[in-house]
Order: structure tokens, then sequence, then C-alpha cells
């Protein structure tokens, strides 16, 4: 064997066996939730606006060391926390790519991460140059198109970790999670008089939870249980939990009595899935 074969066969190795690849990609899958909760925080505060359309710089010199004023340093920071987001999502989609021992599934869904990630930085980019609310929904949904992949990946790298008692922890985080959402809207069950920056850090960051939660339970419940009711009802809560959350982000952007209802009715029905799964899994 060669010295170049001997040299890429070590280089993943040492690095999943320096850091462990089921952390990198729990670290990983971090740094994506807390750049999506920066960002919304950015958007909330209107901070994006403070740079005047200048990317990637902003208004205080060569990276924007020195921040003219608050709005203009949560956009500084937000960009700053995705700059690290995107190194980890490449580095863990090399290590998944170049190592034997990764399942493909997971280094196909990192990749795919990976190639997104430009996209999504264009898009950011976008959301300064431009900022039209178009634009604005792209960036958000790409962002968690990469969030959602990046649960699943993690979900299955750490599955022989994972047990039916992580089945209806996650099912009760959703439970808590849900009724929060709802009160977090500005529906009109919502609990918000004013719909301030916080509140949508707030409802945006249990939309993530929600979101986790449901596929942690379905993925590990298919692997766990063999009760095909249980299994169909933890799908349904994913599919239910991704409705919610695209219904509780149409009633923070655009007032709509219709999706508001709609948006009710689907938080009851993932309500009484979570519910009901708690109870069956634990027959």
């Amino acid at each position: 064997m060669s010295s170049d074969s001997q040299t890429s066969d070590v280089r993943p190795r040492s690095l999943i066996a320096r850091f462990g690849f089921r952390h990198l990609l729990a670290a990983t899958l971090a740094l994506v939730a807390g750049t999506i909760l920066l960002g919304i925080a950015a958007k909330a505060t209107g901070s994006g606006l403070a740079c005047q359309q200048n990317w990637p710089q902003c208004d205080a010199g060569p990276y924007n060391l020195l921040p003219a004023n608050l709005p203009s340093f949560y956009e500084w920071f937000h960009r700053f926390v995705a700059m690290f987001a995107g190194f980890a999502i490449i580095g863990s989609a090399i290590a998944a790519w170049r190592s034997p021992t990764v399942d493909r599934r997971v280094a196909a869904l990192v990749v795919l991460g990976m190639v997104l990630t430009p996209v999504q930085v264009y898009l950011g980019r976008a959301t300064v140059t431009q900022y039209t609310m178009d634009i604005l929904s792209l960036h958000f949904w790409t962002a968690i198109l990469i969030f959602t992949m990046f649960v699943v990946a993690t979900t299955l790298v750490w599955k022989n970790s994972l047990s039916t008692t992580h089945v209806r922890g996650a099912l009760g985080i959703g439970l808590l999670a849900l009724p929060a959402h709802v009160a977090l809207s500005p529906t009109d069950l919502g609990m918000v008089t004013e719909y301030t920056p916080t509140m949508q850090l707030l409802q945006y960051g249990v939309t993530l939870t929600l979101i986790a939660a449901s596929i942690v339970a379905t993925m590990t419940g298919r692997w766990r249980y063999d009760d095909r009711t249980l299994v169909g009802l933890l799908t349904g809560t994913t599919v239910l939990a991704l409705a919610v959350a695209y219904l509780g982000r149409r009633a923070v952007m655009t007032y709509s009595p219709v999706l508001d209802q709609l948006y009710v009715v689907l938080a009851t029905a993932l309500l009484l899935a979570f519910a009901a799964g708690i109870y069956r899994s634990g027959q």
C-alpha cells in the first residue's frame, strides 16, 4: 500500500478517534441550533438592517470586531457563530464520508448538509443586502432543513445508546414543549400581549425542541418497538410537529384566522399524539 493510501486511511480515523464522531456530530447539531436562534434574534431586533446592506463586514472595519451598537453586535455574533457552524458541518461531512466505519446514511445526510451550507450563506447575505420576506423565509426553512438532517444523522450515530426510556423521555419533552409553543404564539390562544424579540426567540427555541423530540421518539421507537400502532403514532408526531412548526411560523409572519385555527387544531392533535405515545409505550 502506498504512503498516500495510508495517509488517506489514517486521517479520518484519527479525527474520529480523537474527538469521537458521535460527539463531533452532536456538537455540530448544537452549533446549527445556536445559529438558527441567533438568526431569529437578529431578525426580531432588526439587527441585520444595522449593517446597512454590508456583508460580510458591517460597520466597524474588518470582521466587524468593534460593532458600533448593540444591533450591530447581534448581527456580527450571529455571523460569527454561523462561521463555526459551517466549519463544523464541513468537518463532520469530510470525516463521515472518508471513514468506512460511519453509516453511509449518516454520511449522505451530513454531506448534503455541507452542500446546502453555501446556499444558506448566500441566502443569509441576501437577507442583509435585499431583505425581502421570500428570501427571509427561504433562509429560515433551509436552516430548518439542515437542522432536521443533523438531528436524524445524530440520532442514527447514537442508535446503540438509545432505549425505550429515551422514547418516553422525548415524548415527554414534546408534551411539555407544545403548550409553551402555543402560549408563546401570536394567536388568540397565546398568552403574549406583545410579541417581543425575547418571545420570538423562546418560541423558535421550542420549535426546534418539538422537531428534535418527535424525530428522536419516532426513530428510536421504530428500532425498539414491534408495535405497529405505536410506530405509526410516533411517525404521526413527526409529521404533526413539522406542520405545527410551519403554521407557527405563518402565525408570526402573516395574520390569518384560518391558518391560526388550523394551527390550534394540529397542535391539539399533536398534544394527544404525544400523550397517547407515552401511554402506549409504557404498556
